[in-house]
């Protein structure tokens, strides 16, 4: 699906974010982490990360000024474009009119019913807001199984997490519960010049294709409790983090029925030892 081609004014810019910021008059937010693309190049790297269809359907989260979004709803069935700040809509909707395959939803993320939407996403494709990027990504892993594959414009750090493997600095939580349910790859890194306002911190693409279910609540609320307290033993950390004495016993014994040190650290294991753990701790 093609849009028209306009014109725009002879005294407005010709990329769609930059027209967008003068026309509506939009001065991007810092406290809501607003960074909004005028680099149009990057839009034909998401797509292509992406690995779109005609039949895909696309959730976008932080739609800013439309730009990702009218770049995905030319390339898909659907496209969900969600959106917190109201202020943004008029240039939004002007984004969207020519797509009667969009639905926008001015709504905070982390609190819209995922499970509501329709049609259900196949794909997680945004530039999102640093301050919930990593809260973000995980809340559609586990509760979109329809979403097969993210493409998602994070933070570095964010995306060195998700990314890193077990025994480095950076792996964590969202390391072993977005690796229990995806192949996670750092795609690329991104020039902050692609950017307005321009960023103090250095951006990645990060890409997440989905290999299994979602780990469990349970096996989710174990893994918190095993880097709760990072510098302590697994089981002791579960211990701290639950008062619960006997449950940190367990757990030295599971450690050591997996042939691991009843001692190890939690980032000393990978997501399938976890997982491994989770099977013989969570009832």
């Amino acid at each position: 699906m093609t849009a028209p081609v306009t014109e725009p004014p002879s005294d407005l810019p010709t990329q769609p974010s930059l027209r967008r910021l003068r026309a509506f008059d939009v001065r991007p937010k810092r406290d809501l982490g607003q960074n909004f693309l005028i680099d149009s190049n990057i839009l034909g790297v998401i797509a292509r990360a992406a690995e779109l269809s005609g039949e895909d359907v696309a959730l976008e989260i932080g739609g800013g000024l439309g730009v990702l979004s009218e770049h995905l709803a030319e390339r898909t069935a659907h496209t969900h474009v969600v959106e917190l700040d109201r202020s943004l809509e008029p240039a939004l909707r002007e984004a969207l009119a020519p797509y009667p395959n969009t639905t926008l939803h001015l709504a905070d993320a982390l609190e819209l019913d995922l499970a509501a939407l329709d049609p259900p996403p196949t794909k997680v494709v945004a530039n999102l807001p640093y301050g919930i990027a990593a809260t973000a990504i995980l809340r559609t892993v586990f509760e979109l199984p329809s979403v097969t594959r993210w493409v998602a414009m994070v933070q570095k750090e964010v995306g060195e997490r998700f990314a890193a493997q077990a025994g480095t600095s950076a792996y964590g939580v969202p390391s072993v519960l977005a690796q229990l349910a995806c192949d996670v790859k750092v795609h690329r890194s991104v020039a902050r010049t692609v950017f307005h306002p321009v960023p103090n911190v250095d951006s990645v693409l990060v890409v997440l294709q989905r290999t299994g279910d979602a780990p469990s609540p349970a096996l989710r609320k174990l893994v918190h409790g095993a880097f709760a307290h990072r510098r302590k033993t697994l089981a002791k950390s579960l211990q701290l983090h639950t008062g619960d004495k006997a449950l940190g016993d367990r757990a030295r014994a599971a450690l050591v029925a997996l042939g691991l040190p009843a001692d190890a650290r939690a980032e000393r294991l990978t997501p399938e030892q976890f997982r491994a753990l989770g099977a013989r701790l969570v009832p």
